[in-house]
């Protein structure tokens, strides 16, 4: 088989279940806003999913959010409130099962810089910019041996 064959190929058979963060960073919705920010900034993550006591998923909180609610608990000398009261409701996700394909696109056609992956609303996993990438190159062969990310 062909490079070019190996790269179609990684594109048409691998799934968000191949490729995902599995058991991501999550928080509560009755989570402190802040302590959510500082865990974040700690751990260098865009954003976390928000599940609830079940590991559905109810929100995301993103960069965006988090900075929108520091600056407006600080400019009113307040603690940020909760999670639940700063997560973005509308979620774009992405099901177990979608292809390498239509994740690529996803991101194309996007600002997100990653998606929850759910499998019938749970949460499951994460995917990035960057899983995508990897998986694409090494989907091409292109890959150094020993180097990484």
């Amino acid at each position: 088989m062909r490079k070019e064959e190996c790269g179609v190929t990684a594109f048409k058979d691998l799934r968000a279940r191949d490729i995902m963060v599995k058991k991501p960073l999550a928080f509560a919705p009755e989570r402190r806003l802040l302590d959510a920010v500082r865990v974040l900034i700690d751990q260098r993550i865009p954003g976390a999913p928000v599940v609830d006591d079940h590991g559905n998923l109810v929100g995301v909180l993103t960069e965006r959010e988090f900075l929108e609610a520091v600056v407006v608990a600080g400019y009113h000398g307040e603690g940020g409130g909760r999670v639940r009261d700063h997560m973005n409701d509308q979620i774009q996700t992405v099901d177990v099962d979608a292809s390498l394909f239509d994740i690529a696109m996803l991101f194309v056609e996007t600002a997100y810089r990653w998606f929850p992956v759910v499998d019938e609303n749970r949460l499951v996993g994460v995917v990035a910019r960057r899983e995508v990438l990897r998986a694409i190159i090494d989907g091409f062969g292109q890959r150094q041996s020993g180097v990484r990310g």
